[in-house]
């Protein structure tokens, strides 16, 4: 499938759904960097099989393995799961895969990215990550889908997130870091998201959780979950080494207008009531080019890192007091799907979630009215 280089696709008419608008299929990556991953990704493989298993209760999932760990992916996977040799440097499907884009008529085309490993050599977490930069454009050969040649700009899908109405929420903290495009000023990655996305407007939170790896991606502390409405994280506890930004985000989402002009109702989702630190049971090896993790450091648990499905929302678990708020703040906000937890402490330990492993291709469908019947 040949890359489409000639043309923007704003000017094709081609724009990012929302996440809560009907899926065909979940995009994954199977862990296995023993400098990422403990005890050579084992738990964590396990962990992934779980959030697997929980999300193809709702729909098909698709999971891109090395060719030296396809069989025991192939193993531990359910049958009914497709597995595809698809090489890459890590297990981030939602930073490393394309961006799914549709049009009105129910068409479905892709963005593929440039990535250097959340800040390259300025503050990047490992290196090389050249097989990962192949990843979008494998993903939309294997789909057949048309694909426009945006590597030229540095972004990850777990940067942005879409109200599917011309809306996009994004942070100053990850987009203006000096790693991923700093040639570029505020305005001309606005016109950039504009051209490639679709998008009218863009809200700019200040900061994200995580200014050390992926420099505040936004799919930790806020996400639209209707038009109109977005959800965000939200503590009490003044000690939590969030509740700064916790606050902020609030704030600042709360007195924010959309591209349609509604102010922006917001849901408040809790954080774990304790903090999650890597323990020292936590032994992950320490390689060369690739950023260290020890024992102490905290790590970015998120109950608001969810995905949601045809049907269904996956949520994060953590063996907290606040698991089971979470999952009751979640079904208020999404009466109309089945909220599912599923534990994910070794997925946080390498460095994200649920959210993060994973990526949803949209179903492509006529816009508007076939909407209200296929949600």
């Amino acid at each position: 499938m040949q890359d489409i280089k000639d043309k923007m696709p704003a000017e094709d008419g081609f724009y990012m759904p929302a996440e809560f608008e009907p899926q065909k299929q979940i995009w994954m990556l199977w862990p296995e960097r023993p400098d990422v991953w403990r005890d050579g990704a084992r738990p964590a493989q396990k962990a992934f099989t779980a959030v697997v298993e929980a999300i193809s209760r709702f729909e098909l999932v698709t999971v891109g393995v090395s060719k030296e760990q396809y069989e025991n992916a192939r193993r531990q996977l359910p049958k009914e799961i497709r597995v595809v040799e698809i090489s890459s440097d890590d297990a981030w499907m939602r930073d490393v895969g394309p961006t799914f884009l549709v049009n009105e008529s129910g068409e479905v085309r892709a963005v593929h990215w440039g990535f250097n490993a959340w800040g390259g050599i300025t503050d990047g977490l490992y290196y090389p990550w050249d097989q990962d930069q192949l990843v979008g454009k494998k993903v939309c050969e294997i789909e057949r889908i048309p694909c426009y040649d945006a590597t030229d700009f540095v972004l990850e899908n777990g940067s942005i997130h879409s109200d599917g109405e011309g809306t996009l929420l994004t942070t100053k903290m990850c987009l203006l870091s000096a790693g991923r495009n700093p040639g570029l000023d505020q305005g001309q990655i606005e016109n950039k998201l504009k051209a490639c996305l679709g998008v009218k407007k863009v809200l700019w939170l200040t900061n994200g959780m995580d200014p050390n790896e992926t420099n505040g991606h936004v799919d930790d502390v806020a996400c639209f979950v209707r038009p109109g409405e977005a959800a965000c994280i939200w503590t009490e506890d003044e000690t939590n080494p969030f509740y700064p930004v916790a606050r902020e985000v609030y704030e600042e989402l709360s007195l924010m207008t959309d591209a349609m002009g509604r102010r922006i109702k917001v849901h408040k989702i809790c954080l774990p009531k304790k903090v999650i630190t890597l323990g020292e049971e936590v032994q992950i090896e320490t390689k060369e080019h690739t950023l260290e993790r020890k024992e102490g450091d905290v790590c970015i648990a998120s109950y608001l890192n969810f995905l949601i499905l045809n049907g269904g929302v996956i949520v994060p678990q953590y063996g907290d007091e606040n698991d089971q708020l979470a999952l009751k703040q979640i079904s208020e906000i999404f009466p109309e799907r089945e909220v599912v937890g599923v534990y994910t402490r070794e997925i946080v330990y390498g460095g994200g979630n649920i959210h993060c492993i994973t990526l949803q291709q949209p179903r492509g469908i006529k816009r508007r009215m076939d909407y209200e019947e296929n949600n």
